[in-house]
């Protein structure tokens, strides 16, 4: 029976592994919206239109290159872009909308006509302020990376990391809630640039910086996954550390947050949730 360290342990374990598993696959299935979007807007319906799981799976590919690389600071570079991409997008995002202006009809009520899915609405609103924010589920895994001493702990530069980082998701995610909101109302769409298809050199370029951003996300949440599975491998099961054991381990892991939504006709059709993180 678990009790104490042990069953702390175990629950933030197991609740890690799910959020980071869970951000994984939506970022898939977005990269995947997103490069069909840029794939839709150049080719303007001059090209054979390709299904959204032939693009979930192209975006898988970049994956099972860089899911290779050793550790956090190996993917700093990566992680920048994303950052870069995540403020250039969403500047895109609200900019464009202004540009459209107020939709014609548009209503600020509530979407829902009844208390049940007004209940339920407000629960998945919750769910999409706690998917923006699981980033939450990282800062350990981050401050482990910095040195820390005695007389120079690591709690001075996290701190001030986290500062900075939430004055960034600030600067993304306001202007595009609010623009959005008052653009569209109620029928705001969860990615606003799928909405967008004018001016289309712009859209399209913002949909790819979308693709660049969860690109590097997906490998920030995915190298903690691979930390996990690879010391319970060495540490419980006792097998020997090797580039083969890092080999099979992340190329799986890629695959089955691939095919969780690839396989089936209906999965190709999801909607992701808000990916402005």
């Amino acid at each position: 029976m678990l009790s104490g360290k042990n069953l702390v342990f175990t629950l933030w374990f197991h609740n890690s592994l799910i959020v980071e598993i869970g951000v994984d696959i939506v970022y898939m299935v977005t990269g995947g919206k997103s490069l069909k979007k840029f794939h839709d807007l150049v080719c303007n319906d001059h090209c054979k239109d390709i299904k959204l799981t032939y693009f979930i799976m192209i975006f898988a590919s970049v994956h099972f290159v860089l899911s290779h690389l050793p550790n956090f600071n190996s993917i700093s570079g990566v992680s920048l872009a994303a950052a870069v991409m995540s403020l250039s997008y969403s500047t895109i995002a609200w900019t464009a909308s202004v540009n459209k202006g107020v939709q014609p009809d548009v209503q600020y009520g509530y979407k829902s006509k009844s208390a049940t899915g007004t209940m339920f609405n407000f629960f998945t609103a919750l769910g999409d302020v706690a998917f923006a924010y699981a980033g939450h589920n990282m800062v350990l895994e981050i401050q482990a990376t910095i040195p820390s001493t005695p007389e120079k702990p690591s709690k001075g530069p996290m701190w001030r990391g986290v500062v900075v980082a939430y004055i960034v998701v600030a600067l993304c995610y306001f202007p595009v809630a609010l623009i959005g909101y008052w653009m569209y109302g109620n029928a705001v769409s969860d990615n606003i640039l799928i909405s967008l298809n004018k001016p289309t050199w712009l859209i399209a370029m913002a949909n790819l910086f979308i693709v660049v951003h969860v690109i590097g996300s997906y490998q920030i949440y995915a190298m903690s996954v691979f930390d996990m599975i690879e010391t319970v491998l060495v540490k419980k099961l006792n097998f020997p550390p090797s580039f083969l054991l890092r080999f099979i381990t992340r190329n799986i892991y890629v695959e089955n947050t691939n095919v969780t939504f690839v396989p089936t006709r209906k999965t190709s059709n999801v909607v992701s949730k808000d990916m402005f993180d």
